[in-house]
């Protein structure tokens, strides 16, 4: 298959790189030189612009930052640009709002199309190991499906278009939620004089046991491999996951959620990530 990918920086690299190495032929775009040269090292053919990029595919796969982008890269470079009814695959992480209005204006140009955001981190994005959260219709989901699984381990149908950035600002405002808690666990275990192997030995096999204690510690050399291993570096940067949160408490006051944890997480990340947004979002430990 002949996939465009639109969008090679720190997770779109490692996804399209995967594309190769699955025997797909990709055609990568960037803005970034040095992404661009980085992409036709790991076997892609590169493209002067977005709309190049498209010509002759059979999908179209991007990885961008915001909403706004990802609205102008497909109202201007792909809807019109690539063949007409092939499957376009946002995996960005954008506000609801604008993941349906994009798809309905591909759908009416005669595109079937799916918003899948991702967890799993630049890690997983390398290794082909992340997940994907798919929303729109059964045919598109079943279309997109082969694509995503050459970058995953996982891929979930979510339901309605949307409904894939639905999920995942639900589950990283939960996320974000478990791992202040968890590191206030750790601070205060350790102020009452409890070392904090023991008592990550004890509560990741009780009740106050979460993804973020067994898997992703805060506590340097406690626990599996994780950023705080490596000085908080790598990982799933405190300034994403406040960009999370933001998108989250947008969709709460939109939807009339009440998500005053939600709310709390998006205030310590705000004032944590002002100095410290490159680091890990488990770092947020050091400010307890």
């Amino acid at each position: 298959m002949k996939i465009a990918f639109i969008g090679l920086g720190n997770m779109g690299s490692g996804m399209a790189a995967n594309l190769v190495k699955a025997g797909h032929e990709v055609n990568a775009f960037d803005l970034s030189e040095a992404a661009t040269a980085a992409a036709r090292d790991n076997g892609c053919a590169t493209f002067a612009s977005a709309a190049e990029a498209c010509e002759g595919v059979d999908a179209v796969v991007s990885m961008l930052p915001n909403g706004a982008i990802v609205k102008y890269v497909y109202t201007a470079d792909v809807i019109g640009k690539a063949p007409a009814g092939v499957i376009l695959l946002d995996c960005s992480t954008i506000d609801v709002a604008t993941a349906r209005e994009v798809i309905a204006e591909a759908e009416g140009a005669g595109y079937e199309m799916v918003d899948a955001p991702v967890s799993g981190g630049i890690a997983a994005a390398d290794a082909g190991t992340l997940t994907f959260m798919v929303g729109g219709t059964e045919s598109a989901f079943n279309r997109a499906k082969p694509v995503l699984e050459a970058m995953g381990k996982a891929v979930i149908h979510a339901g309605d278009a949307g409904n894939g950035q639905a999920v995942k600002i639900c589950n990283n405002m939960l996320l974000a939620i478990h791992m202040i808690g968890t590191a206030e666990a750790f601070a205060m275990a350790q102020k009452l004089g409890l070392d904090p192997q023991t008592f990550f030995d004890i509560s990741s096999v009780s009740s106050g046991q979460n993804w973020s204690m067994s898997n992703y510690c805060p506590v340097p050399g406690v626990g599996p491999q994780s950023p705080s291993d490596n000085d908080y570096q790598g990982g799933f940067a405190s300034a994403l996951m406040l960009k999370d949160l933001t998108l989250a408490m947008d969709a709460a006051e939109t939807s009339g959620s009440n998500t005053p944890l939600g709310k709390h997480a998006q205030e310590l990340y705000k004032a944590f990530a002002q100095e410290n947004g490159e680091l890990d979002f488990s770092a947020i430990i050091k400010t307890l």
